[in-house]
C-alpha cells in the first residue's frame, strides 16, 4: 500500500485563494474510504494510469502487477474522504483473484488499450463479472480507452469505444498516461464522483 498526496476535487469552480485554503486544512479522522478498482487485460496500461494519477510519473518499465494499492486523501462536494485505488492483475493466471477484489470495489475503471482489439472485446467479461459479484444491474464504472497517444498503432476507433460504453450503460473516456498525460485525473475523479452519488442513494 502506497501513501500519496492529498488532492482536492471541487464539485464546482472555485477561485485559487479558496482552493489554497482548502488544501491547507488537514482532513479529519474517521473519513469515509472509497475503493476504486482498475481492471482490464494485462498490458493495457493499468499500472501506468494508476501511477500517473497517484504519483504524477510515467512509468515504462515495471513488472506485471499482482495487486498494488495507492492511497490519497481527496475531497468531493466539500467532504474529505480517503481514495484507495487498487491496481489489479490482468494476466489470466491471476483470474481467480478477480472476484475477491471485485467484492471490495466501490467503483471500477474498465481499461482497454486502443492498440489491442482483444482487450477491447474482453471488457464485456469484466463488466458482466462485476455486476454478477455485486448482484446489481448498475454499478459505478467507467470505460477507459487507453494509449490513445499511439495513433499509428490504433486498432479500436473512438466510435467503437463509445458504442461499447453505450451498450454497457457506462460513461466513456480516452486516456494516455504518457507525459503530458491525457484525461488521467479526469478518469479517476469521474469514477470517484459516481461512487459518491451512488453511495449517497443507498
Amino acid at each position: 500500500m502506497i501513501e500519496v498526496q492529498m488532492v482536492r476535487v471541487p464539485s464546482s469552480p472555485v477561485n485559487s485563494r479558496r482552493r489554497a485554503a482548502a488544501m491547507s486544512r488537514p482532513p479529519n479522522d474517521n473519513l469515509l474510504t472509497y475503493k476504486l478498482v482498475v481492471v482490464g487485460d494485462g498490458g493495457v496500461g493499468k499500472s501506468a494510469l494508476t501511477i500517473q494519477f497517484s504519483q504524477k510519473l510515467f512509468v515504462t518499465d515495471y513488472d506485471p502487477t499482482i495487486e498494488d494499492s495507492y492511497i490519497q486523501h481527496t475531497e468531493v462536494d466539500e467532504q474529505w474522504c480517503i481514495l484507495d485505488v487498487l491496481d489489479t492483475a490482468g494476466q489470466e493466471e491471476f483470474s481467480a483473484m478477480r472476484e475477491q477484489y471485485m467484492r471490495k470495489g466501490d467503483g471500477f475503471l474498465l481499461v482497454y488499450s486502443v492498440t489491442d482489439k482483444q482487450s477491447y472485446e474482453n471488457i464485456i467479461n469484466f463488466h458482466t463479472q462485476i455486476l454478477r459479484v455485486k448482484d446489481r444491474d448498475l454499478y459505478p464504472m467507467l470505460l477507459v480507452a487507453n494509449k490513445v497517444d499511439l495513433v499509428h498503432l490504433r486498432k479500436v476507433t473512438e466510435e467503437s469505444g463509445r458504442e461499447l460504453a453505450h451498450k454497457l450503460g457506462i460513461p466513456y473516456i480516452e486516456t494516455s498516461a504518457k507525459d503530458p498525460p491525457l484525461n488521467v485525473d479526469a478518469a479517476f475523479h469521474e469514477v470517484e464522483q459516481s461512487v459518491y452519488w451512488f453511495l449517497s442513494k443507498i
